[in-house]
């Protein structure tokens, strides 16, 4: 029996890791532990995603909470080291791109624990992304590297990866947005928001907005806020708000501006089939999410991203996915013209078809722990 540690510790990481769970838990070589490090901890939203996604309950809870970068990622580090020393693991499986994603492999790397990172390879090149320097140290200490896409293998050998080591799987994302689309479309969420014309559900669009590039910054704010004001003079926009846009709204003065526009609608987060239905229901999706370039793709639901890069450009090439930056015109023309028939059309990438967690575990079950440790001696 192999025990493998699977790591969650923020939003994003409950859906790659949901898929992941089920599928070893079917595998009788392996022993799946759940460990949450608390890094994002809402005890409302995390009942919501483990009742929506069917994850069962973390074994281990570290609690670790929040805190600046450098704080948290401490934090994490001492934590799991006492967890690892003390229940020793095969294997440490981690995801996404998260600071748990981080802390966990270095700590595992240096007590001679095999990391494997699911969703390897990606890269912005833009090293002001905290993000992007947790996928460039995670890539660089793990020992088996799953990818979500061809561009994302080739970014690993460029960078040294044996391509032993490197196993194009696609991605979990797609597995968990595949298992569940059709009960998420039975929501009533456009029942409750009054996005019903005739029983079926109106034209509207869907903004998520939080990364400190765009939120922290009143004049970029202030000009993203300007581009969806025009946008939803045309139709309603909803928008599940992020506690730090919210704060920065208000800090910044804008709030009575966002007020009067009468066709935004701002909620509160939303659980994961909450969301889900909202997304494939809409008429064109704003973000500067990544995981949610994916889900739009995926879906063939138009996307524009507000961010000036993106770590996924197989949603730009082969997706429905468009990058204008945070340049307030091209927002507002990118989105009138999809409202007038335009748009990228898209087609699946390869290997999103909801099967990659049952290939990234039949080849853990076949992988040999004995070759890990004479490398490493």
């Amino acid at each position: 029996m192999m025990k493998i540690f699977n790591i969650v510790g923020a939003r994003p990481n409950f859906m790659k890791i949901a898929p992941i769970m089920e599928a070893m838990q079917k595998a009788p070589e392996i022993t799946p532990v759940l460990v949450h490090t608390g890094q994002h901890y809402d005890e409302k939203m995390s009942k919501v995603f483990f009742e929506d996604l069917d994850i069962p309950r973390p074994d281990i809870n570290l609690e670790v909470g929040s805190g600046s970068h450098a704080v948290q990622t401490a934090g994490i580090m001492v934590a799991f080291e006492k967890l690892c020393v003390e229940e020793r693991p095969d294997m440490v499986l981690v995801v996404g791109d998260v600071n748990s994603t981080l802390a966990c492999s270095v700590v595992a790397s240096k007590l001679l624990i095999p990391v494997v990172h699911v969703e390897a390879g990606l890269r912005s090149r833009d090293r002001t992304m905290p993000e992007e320097v947790n996928r460039l140290v995670t890539d660089a200490l793990a020992d088996v590297l799953f990818t979500t896409s061809r561009d994302a293998d080739e970014n690993l050998k460029q960078e040294g990866v044996p391509a032993e080591k490197i196993f194009f799987v696609g991605n979990v994302m797609i597995d968990t947005l595949l298992k569940h689309v059709d009960k998420a479309r039975h929501s009533d969420i456009h029942r409750r928001l009054g996005l019903l014309n005739g029983g079926a559900p109106a034209r509207y669009g869907v903004m998520t907005l939080h990364r400190p590039s765009n939120v922290d910054d009143r004049e970029t704010l202030s000009g993203i806020l300007e581009a969806v004001e025009h946008i939803q003079s045309k139709l309603p926009v909803v928008f599940p708000i992020h506690p730090r846009t919210l704060k920065n709204i208000r800090e910044n003065g804008l709030e009575e501006r966002v007020r009067r526009m009468k066709s935004l609608m701002l909620l509160d987060p939303l659980g994961y089939l909450d969301f889900l239905g909202l997304v494939s229901g809409s008429t064109l999706v704003l973000t500067d999410s990544g995981g949610l370039q994916e889900e739009t793709t995926a879906l063939g639901i138009p996307c524009i991203t507000i961010r000036n890069n993106t770590e996924r450009p197989v949603t730009l090439d082969q997706g429905t996915n468009t990058l204008v930056g945070m340049d307030r015109d091209l927002i507002r023309t990118t989105a009138l013209d999809i409202l007038q028939g335009g748009g990228k059309a898209g087609r699946i990438p390869e290997l999103w078809d909801g099967k990659a967690a049952e290939r990234i575990t039949d080849i853990l079950r076949r992988w040999d722990p004995a070759a890990f440790k004479s490398l490493s001696n």
